[in-house]
């Protein structure tokens, strides 16, 4: 089981893409991204995350032949050089399918299973799921974020799609609510003040706070290279509010932060 542990998970980003918001351009060469995936692992992550379609707000599909050209090669290789468990971030059943042929274990689907055909292709292949709220797509998310109560709405979308994989033989589920995904910056910072309240779904929690804008916005709008801070104090109160994975670009400076938070987590639980 991928989600299985005792402390605090990290999954380390890799993104091959052009135009994802923080690594865009950097990892396109398959060596270079197998590389950086290697260096993440020795840096202390638990899960390696490979994406080939950028999720950054406003952004536009690309193609399944584009995704797979992209992705396929560096899941293939990472595969043959460690046995760290390999998440694909796609919405596309038949990018899930290939990958997990090629030795992905987890999909990471931001889409929140709104295709039928992925919860097919996961619950036939044994692999494990992490499914996200978002609204729309990231072209239009940032279109409507007014809610009654966003972490009530969220949990229930959530708990719905949860169940949906579930009843159809999905063997292991994570939740995402997705922060910057349909979301206000105060309705990110409201989703960790309350994220306890996602614990009641039964499923272990992902929260993906890595570099995003709503954490740059406090100091008059930061660049996403200039994030690191606010990154660690997202993911220090995440994992202090029962987040059980964290998904970041800065993995090292992470596990050491998480280290702490976990140990004083385990002291709290001793008396």
């Amino acid at each position: 089981m991928c989600f299985e542990s005792s402390r605090t998970m990290l999954m380390g980003i890799v993104n091959v893409t052009p135009d994802s918001f923080s690594d865009g351009g950097c990892f396109l060469d398959p060596t270079l991204a197998v590389n950086r995936c290697l260096e993440l692992v020795e840096s202390g992550a638990d899960i390696i995350d490979i994406g080939g379609e950028s999720t950054r707000p406003g952004s536009e599909p690309v193609s399944t032949a584009v995704e797979l050209e992209r992705i396929l090669p560096v899941v293939r290789a990472l595969a043959r050089e460690s046995e760290i468990p390999i998440s694909v971030d796609t919405q596309k059943p038949t990018v899930a399918g290939r990958c997990i042929d090629e030795g992905a274990c987890i999909i990471n689907d931001i889409g929140g299973l709104r295709h039928a055909a992925m919860i097919d292709v996961i619950a036939s292949t044994g692999a494990s799921v992490i499914v996200t709220h978002m609204r729309g797509s990231p072209a239009t998310m940032q279109v409507n974020t007014e809610y009654v109560d966003v972490v009530h709405e969220v949990a229930e979308f959530l708990r719905a799609r949860a169940a949906w994989a579930q009843a159809a033989g999905v063997r292991e589920i994570a939740v995402d609510p997705g922060l910057g995904f349909g979301k206000s910056a105060l309705q990110n910072f409201e989703i960790l003040a309350r994220l306890r309240e996602f614990e009641s779904l039964g499923y272990p929690v992902l929260i993906g706070p890595s570099r995003k804008s709503f954490l740059g916005g406090l100091s008059g709008g930061l660049a996403a290279d200039e994030r690191l801070e606010g990154t660690l104090a997202a993911a220090a109160i995440g994992a202090a509010n029962g987040a059980h994975i964290i998904r970041v670009h800065d993995v090292k400076a992470c596990r050491r932060v998480l280290d702490v938070v976990d140990a004083i987590a385990d002291a709290a639980d001793a008396r």
